[in-house]
C-alpha cells in the first residue's frame, strides 16, 4: 500500500542557531532526516515529501535530497501563502515566520494522494514508531486519525524548556485533548504552561506526549481548507503573530466530534536537537544504534 511521509522542515531553528534540520549527526555526515527516511522506508512508506521554504530548496536538494532520491520517491512542497485568498496574502506580506503546521500540511496537498504521516525534520523518532505508524495507515479510516505517542519525561532535554503536546487520553487510547505547551523537566515532575491559554500546570513525567508524529487520511485537506478560512477571519487583526497549528485544529475537531484520534504509544526512544548542547547526546545515541546493528555505519550504502 502507498504511504507518504511528510517532513515538516520549513521552520528555522532559532534556539539552535540555524538550519538544524541539516546539522550532521551520523558518522558520515548523515542528518536526523536521513535516519527518519531510512526507518520509514524499512517500515513500508513509499514516498517522502519535504515541506520547506522555497528559498531553502537548493540547499535541501544538494544535501539530503540527492541522497534519498536514490532510495525512495521524493517530492518537495513549499510553505507559501499563495494558497490563501488574495486579501489575506496582502495582509500577510509583512509576516516573517511560516503561518504554522496546519498551513504547512495544506501546502503539501497537491503532492499527497494516499494515507500519510507527518513528522518534524529535527526529531529522531525510532524504528518502532514508524512501524506502528505504517501498520495504522494500512487500515486508516477516513475520519479516524492517529497519533504516535511518547512519555513526556523521555522527550525533554536537560538544557532548557521545550514545546511539547501534552495529551489527555481515554482508557481505550483515544485522544481527548492535545495541549501545546512550554514544558521543563524538574525531577519526576514536568512544569508546563499552555501556549494557547498561558495556564500553568504540573504533570508526571510519565504523561503521554505528542511529538507531532501524526497520521491522516487525505480527508484532512478539505478540513484544513475550511478551517484556515475561519482562522484567518478570526485573526485578521493579528496576522503577524498568530499560528495555524495542527494541534489546535485537532482539538476543534475533537470538540465537534468530527473525527476520532487513536493514540499509539511507541517503545522507541526519542532524540532531538533543540539546543546546540543536545547534539552530542544524539550523536552518541546513533553511534550506539550502529554498534547494535540497527543502522549501517554508512547509512545508504
Amino acid at each position: 500500500m502507498k504511504k507518504t511521509l511528510l517532513i515538516l522542515a520549513a521552520g528555522m531553528g532559532s534556539r539552535f542557531g540555524g538550519l538544524k534540520q541539516i546539522e550532521p549527526v551520523g558518522p558520515n555526515g548523515e542528518f536526523i532526516i536521513d535516519y527518519s527516511i531510512y526507518d520509514a522506508k524499512q517500515a513500508g512508506f513509499t514516498k517522502v515529501v519535504f515541506l520547506i521554504k522555497e528559498e531553502n530548496y537548493e540547499i535541501f536538494k544538494e544535501t539530503i535530497g540527492k541522497r534519498v532520491e536514490k532510495q525512495i520517491e521524493t517530492e518537495y512542497a513549499f510553505q507559501k501563502n499563495d494558497n490563501l485568498p488574495e486579501e489575506y496574502q496582502e495582509l500577510l506580506k509583512a509576516r516573517i515566520r511560516p503561518l504554522g503546521t496546519a498551513h504547512a500540511i495544506l501546502c503539501a496537498k497537491d503532492k499527497i494522494n494516499e494515507p500519510f504521516a507527518i513528522i518534524n525534520a529535527d526529531d529522531f523518532y525510532g524504528r518502532d514508531a514508524y512501524q506502528k505508524a505504517s501498520n495504522y495507515l494500512d487500515t486508516i479510516k477516513e475520519n479516524e486519525y492517529g497519533l504516535v505517542a511518547y512519555r513526556l519525561g523521555n522527550t525533554l532535554t536537560p538544557n532548557g524548556s521545550a514545546k511539547r503536546g501534552v495529551c489527555e487520553v481515554t482508557d481505550n487510547n483515544e485522544l481527548i485533548r492535545l495541549t501545546e505547551s512550554k514544558v521543563t523537566l524538574k525531577g519526576e515532575i514536568v512544569e508546563g504552561e499552555s501556549l494557547e491559554t498561558k495556564e500553568k500546570f504540573k504533570v508526571s513525567k510519565d504523561t503521554i506526549a505528542s511529538m507531532n508524529f501524526l497520521l491522516f487520511s487525505t480527508s484532512l485537506f478539505k478540513i484544513l481548507e475550511d478551517k484556515i478560512l475561519e482562522f484567518l477571519e478570526a485573526n485578521k487583526d493579528n496576522l503577524n503573530d498568530c499560528e495555524f497549528l495542527i494541534p489546535i485544529v485537532l482539538n476543534e475537531l475533537l470538540e465537534e466530534k468530527a473525527v476520532k484520534v487513536n493514540v499509539l504509544e511507541t517503545n522507541a526512544t526519542w532524540y532531538g536537537v533543540t539546543y546546540k548542547e543536545d547534539k552530542e547526546m544524539v550523536v552518541n545515541a546513533i553511534n550506539k544504534l550502529i554498534e547494535e546493528g540497527q543502522y549501517n555505519k554508512i547509512l545508504w550504502e
